[in-house]
Formats: structure tokens, sequence, C-alpha cells
């Protein structure tokens, strides 16, 4: 009997030893045990995006950034399109609510009027990351770019091309969207160190290249023979720009630089065509919003803002951007 009982505690002991050794986190995830795309529940982690305009390229690559990163980490990705209206987004932003997504990552179209989706998503206790635009009301973090820093990057190619002086005209993006109001804030600062370089014309074409065409064709008239630069604030605009310099015979005369490096300006740029982008990282600004959701979703600690740095460029070094 008693062999017995000391052969059942030796099992027992044996047992006990094996389950603990298993209990060792081997799935390679978050420091709660779960893997990458699940929540501490073991379920699958969702998460809802919302993007300011679908048929813009570059904003297409920021939610295509998110999308692969998702994939890469087992996560749902939901990608609405804003389609350019607050409104729109905020109604987005209440499904995704209703749908107890995990976190949602929002590319809002305007820095007043988008902000109620903000308040929304905080109020539900949702987690919310602006990606690439910012709100009055503040998320839960911000991943994008300094966009002073693109005007500035813009503006001192431009000095350095016309020697510091000549007349200049700027195509913002859509009003009140913190990317136009910061890139005009950047130019203008930018502006003060050349005094001898003049802001003579600038108007909204909206992100837009048909407006931006048309919005050329109209300076080179009203100012036959006074431009001497162009600063478009994104590629879209600029390549409109390019047309209308092209079509009316006066490239040759005139330096355009925008911004975003998408691909038609790159070879643009590669062409001799388009003087200089500045590149703007929207895989790198998609796949950092997505990281720092997770993190939030899975308590870890996270940067409240994350700043992806721009790059300009040109013919020179035109080749590493190209894919």
């Amino acid at each position: 009997m008693k062999k017995s009982t000391s052969l059942i505690l030796v099992l027992l002991l044996a047992f006990m030893l094996a389950a603990c050794g298993n209990d060792k986190d081997n799935s390679g995830g978050d420091a709660s045990g779960s893997p990458a795309g699940e929540a501490g529940s073991g379920k699958k982690i969702v998460i809802g995006v919302s993007i300011l305009n679908m048929a813009n390229e570059f904003t297409a690559t920021l939610a295509k950034g998110i999308e692969e990163k998702g994939k890469e980490l087992g996560v749902k990705i939901i990608i609405n399109d804003g389609q350019k209206d607050p409104n729109k987004q905020i109604q987005q932003v209440e499904t995704f609510i209703a749908q107890k997504v995990d976190a949602i990552i929002f590319n809002p179209i305007e820095a007043e009027a988008s902000s109620p989706a903000v308040d929304k998503a905080k109020e539900a206790g949702i987690p919310i990351i602006n990606v690439n635009s910012v709100t009055k009301s503040a998320p839960d973090a911000f991943v994008g770019s300094r966009d002073q820093e693109s005007a500035k990057i813009a503006i001192d190619y431009l000095a350095e091309r016309l020697g510091s002086k000549g007349n200049l005209v700027m195509m913002h993006g859509h009003l009140g969207q913190s990317a136009e109001i910061d890139r005009t804030e950047g130019a203008v600062e930018a502006l003060k160190a050349y005094p001898d370089m003049k802001l003579i014309a600038e108007q909204t074409a909206e992100w837009n290249r048909d407006k931006a065409l048309t919005l050329m064709q109209n300076w080179l008239q009203a100012h036959d023979g006074q431009i001497q630069g162009v600063f478009a604030q994104n590629d879209e605009m600029g390549m409109g720009a390019l047309k209308a310099l092209e079509d009316s015979g006066v490239k040759k005369d005139i330096v355009l630089v925008s911004v975003d490096a998408i691909a038609d300006a790159l070879q643009a740029v590669k062409d001799g065509r388009l003087d200089a982008t500045v590149f703007q990282n929207a895989a790198a600004q998609g796949g950092g919003a997505l990281e720092t959701a997770l993190k939030i979703i899975n308590k870890e600690s996270f940067e409240k803002e994350v700043f992806v740095p721009f790059e300009l460029v040109t013919k020179d070094n035109v080749d590493q951007y190209l894919k």
C-alpha cells in the first residue's frame, strides 16, 4: 500500500512539473501572452479605418500601408472611404463603435469638422489614432509627419534654384484640413528668410489635379511672365500645374516643387519634367498607426506622437524612391 501511494505521488508531481513547463510563452505575441493579432481574450483584433479620400493616390497608399501591416500581424482591417465629407467620417466612426471594433485609425478630413468623430470614439472607450492629419480634439495617439517641415524643404529648394529671389505662387490643399494649414504656415515662415522672394498669388485647388491645371492656367494669364516658382502643397496639384506649364511652353522658365512623392510625380522628376517633390512616407505612417493601435489594445507602452521625416527628392536621388 505504501509503495502504491508513493508511486501515485511521484506520478502526480511529474504531471504538475510538466504542466508548469508548458506555461512558458512561445507565441511571439505581446507581453500578455496573446499573439500580435489577438486581444487578451484570444479573439482576433478588429480595427476600423476611415480614410479621408481613397481617390487620392497618397491617402490610398496610406490605407494600403495599414492593410499590409494588418495582414502581416493577423489583424482584421475594415477600411471606409470618407470621400472628403466630415459628416460621412463621423457616421463611419459611429458604425465602428456599434460594431465594437478594438480600435479606430482615423485620417481626418478637417481639423475642426472631423473632431466630433474623435470625441465619440473616446466617449465609447475605443482607442482612436489619428494618422497623417490632426483634429482639434485630441486622439489617443498621432502618427504622421510635421507638415511645416515639408513646406520649409520646398521653399528652401525654390530659394536655392532661384538664387533667393523671384515671384512665387502657392497652391493650397483643402482649406481647413490640417496638412493645408500647416504647409501654408510652414511656407510663410520659411519665406521670412528670403525677403527677395515674393508670394504674389495663392489659392486652393483642393488637392485636385484638374483644379490645379485650371488654376495654373489662370495664373499664367493674370501674371504673364512674372512667375518664377510654384509650390503646390501636394503632387496631385503639382502634376496639374506641370501640365499647364508644359502646355503653355513656359516650364523651362518656372521651377515647380510639390509634396508626397506619388508614383507619377517621381517619374516626372526622373524624366526632368518636375523639378522636385518632397517624399512623405505613407506606408510608414499607415503601418506605424496600426502598430500604435495594437500597443494600446494590448496595454503596452506607446508614444503619443510618432513623426516620420520628409525627404527632398530631385533627379539626383529619385532612383532610390522609384519602385
